[in-house]
């Protein structure tokens, strides 16, 4: 067929959309419902990847974190790395001692993680703390102080009652008052703030700011059940290679490892948790894509059935077209076209229901920067064209076998 043909033809499946307007959507809903997935899924995800490895790489290139198993997105954790033994302070101060590519080694304390701590203040309370022990050099990894001041050395020497608090938990407590030198209760003890923090930037999308940092001192004496430490180590810069095989070496002296036995702790850059991530994301993506192709297949069927019935209602036009001299080729070419319009425009209703379900995941995760990647829109104009091809072959061929003395007689 000429190009004139062709155009010929999607104006005639155009004319019947418009006629058949309701018959037309719901034959292509599945591809639109299809299309659309791809598209939100594909922005959602492109929006994660930027906004997750921003977070991890807000630690800083030079930032090792220790723990006794990887810290990161994982599906699960295994009994023996939840037995191994924590992490100590010790253990914190050998590397600072031994490791020369080491600049700074800051412990951090968790408080139990079978409790929910919980907080108040005038009889505001607050529930699910995320509640911390730290001394003055954790504010080295990106610590942004709004108000007052960080904890110092002395607050841990004399295991002081003071706090520092994020910011979603100081302005719940005192939107309009300075928060310094009030007092609050955390898990039944008394502790007066000191400091309100920013934002960090390593917070995830909807993540609200609930921290409260104690000194490290004073959360051993005031929560003794508080046994889990992690250990943030900061390497000289163009030294995190040397730092980290360094730790590696003082960590198993440490917890007296023999040559052959497994490390019973994990050293993780920000790199190795942008690659978990990802990991992650591939399969979620795989998932997506397995879901969004139930929707195509449920369209192509529609599509193959509504071309099936045009075929009957149009046999005398096919008879009469034969007639004239029209060839099996331009037939098949005809029904094709009317299938791939047809599929085509559920593809371009499909992006932009995706691209409205991007941005209302925008609204409601401000934080999170959802953009439609060009391969998602490739591909989702490209699968529903795709659709409208491989299941209007039926109804084209056999559109095309129709003998026209018989198409001619058909009523």
């Amino acid at each position: 067929m000429s190009r004139t043909e062709v155009f010929s033809a999607a104006g005639m499946a155009l004319a019947t959309i418009r006629e058949h307007k309701m018959r037309s959507f719901l034959t292509v809903l599945g591809v639109i419902i299809g299309t659309a997935t791809v598209i939100a899924v594909g922005s959602i995800i492109t929006g994660l990847d930027s906004s997750i490895s921003n977070i991890f790489r807000s630690f800083g290139p030079t930032t090792l974190i220790v723990f006794k198993f990887q810290i990161g997105f994982r599906f699960n954790i295994s009994r023996e790395e939840m037995m191994r033994k924590p992490l100590t302070v010790e253990n914190g101060k050998a590397i600072a001692e031994r490791c020369p590519s080491v600049q700074g080694v800051s412990p951090y304390l968790f408080a139990d993680f079978r409790t929910i701590h919980n907080g108040k203040y005038k009889g505001n309370e607050i529930y699910d703390l995320d509640l911390g022990g730290t001394e003055e050099a954790y504010a080295a990894g990106g610590t942004v102080m709004k108000t007052g001041r960080f904890l110092s050395i002395a607050d841990n020497q004399h295991h002081l009652p003071v706090a520092v608090l994020g910011s979603d938990l100081a302005k719940s407590w005192f939107p309009s008052v300075d928060p310094v030198g009030k007092w609050v209760e955390i898990d039944g003890h008394q502790f007066e703030v000191i400091g309100t923090m920013e934002r960090p930037a390593a917070s995830f999308p909807g993540e609200e700011d609930r921290r409260v940092l104690l000194p490290y001192n004073t959360m051993k004496k005031m929560f003794p059940s508080a046994k889990e430490n992690m250990l943030v180590v900061i390497a000289y810069p163009d030294k995190m290679a040397a730092a980290e095989d360094e730790v590696h070496g003082v960590l198993r002296q440490e917890r007296r490892l023999k040559p052959n036995d497994p490390d019973n702790f994990a050293i993780t850059t920000a790199e190795q948790m942008v690659e978990d991530f990802r990991k992650m994301m591939a399969v979620t993506a795989i998932v997506m894509v397995v879901l969004s192709s139930i929707g195509l297949l449920v369209g192509g069927v529609g599509v193959m059935n509504i071309m099936l019935v045009s075929v009957t209602e149009r046999t005398k036009e096919i008879g009469i077209r034969k007639a004239v001299g029209a060839k099996r080729a331009d037939i098949i070419t005809q029904f094709l076209t009317e299938a791939v319009v047809l599929t085509g425009l559920g593809g371009l209703v499909g992006m932009f229901l995706g691209w409205l379900l991007s941005l209302g995941a925008q609204l409601v995760f401000p934080s999170l920067p959802t953009t439609v990647p060009l391969w998602a829109a490739i591909m989702g104009v490209s699968v529903s064209v795709g659709v409208g091809l491989f299941f209007g072959i039926w109804p084209a061929a056999k559109a095309a076998r129709l003998d026209p003395v018989e198409a001619l007689r058909y009523e």
